[in-house]
């Protein structure tokens, strides 16, 4: 018998895998056995063998009230490849900094989260500045808004379930219906808008990064002196093209 060599060829049991993992990222960090079979469509049997071996690995664990969780060492290939996404994006955050003057960032969506993965610093001696690998809630960052743009709203209201809504500022969005609604209005006009609502005098501009293999953002940030509102017209374009290139990168490094 003549093997499957065509790009959909793969080792079943691997994919399965890999299904389960991003199963239980999608739903929060943490699933019970039936809502990995209801989601995976896989038997149970199959199910607890492959936790079974992830768990003896360390990539799951499970809790006290039975679900399993994403485990430890997770994180480090987490890192590891966060670190990858930043090096690719620099010299494309660097164009965002030399035609805008302003700070270029990125980030992604971790659990519920999002972390920054690479940064181009402003040459203004009053910049915006925030150091790779921090984390910050969605709701009240540009890029966390330009993350959530990604989702469908009945996923953002369970994520706010989850972490509430605290203010960062006397700005930040602190009720579910407010942020939906400048989810809504940043998805028709194609990028969000941080107001100050992470840090007061600071605004940000941010939009995804498409076809991402796992959500992703960009944004530029700055004074509000500076960075106005009339000046989205230029830098959302700008924004908008980066990100595809961006986006493209992705691409490459996959088929290599």
């Amino acid at each position: 018998m003549v093997a499957d060599k065509s790009p959909k060829a793969g080792v079943q049991s691997v994919e399965r895998t890999f299904e389960l993992l991003e199963i239980i990222a999608s739903v929060g960090g943490s699933a019970a056995l039936g809502v990995l079979a209801e989601h995976s469509d896989l038997p149970l049997p199959t199910i607890h063998r492959l936790l079974r071996t992830l768990s003896a690995m360390g990539y799951v664990r499970q809790l006290p009230n039975k679900h399993y969780a994403l485990g430890p060492k997770l994180i480090r290939l987490g890192e590891s490849a966060a670190r990858l996404i930043g090096s690719w994006s620099q010299q494309h955050l660097r164009e965002l900094v030399e035609r805008t003057g302003e700070s270029a960032n990125m980030a992604v969506m971790d659990s519920d989260m999002a972390v920054y993965v690479a940064q181009v610093p402003s040459p203004h001696s009053m910049r915006m500045f925030t150091e790779v690998g921090r984390r910050v809630h969605l709701h009240s960052t540009g890029v966390g808004k330009a993350l959530l743009m990604q989702l469908p709203n009945d996923a953002i209201s369970a994520l706010v379930s989850r972490t509430g809504l605290p203010a960062a500022t006397e700005n930040t969005l602190t009720t579910p219906d407010a942020l939906l609604r400048d989810i809504d209005l940043s998805r028709g006009r194609g990028y969000a808008v941080d107001e100050g609502e992470q840090e007061i005098g600071v605004r940000c501009f941010a939009v995804p990064v498409p076809d991402a293999p796992t959500l992703t953002a960009i944004s530029i940030s700055g004074p509000a002196a500076r960075v106005t509102l009339k000046s989205a017209t230029k830098v959302a374009p700008l924004l908008k093209r980066i990100a595809r290139e961006v986006a493209s990168e992705f691409d490459e490094h996959a088929a290599g």
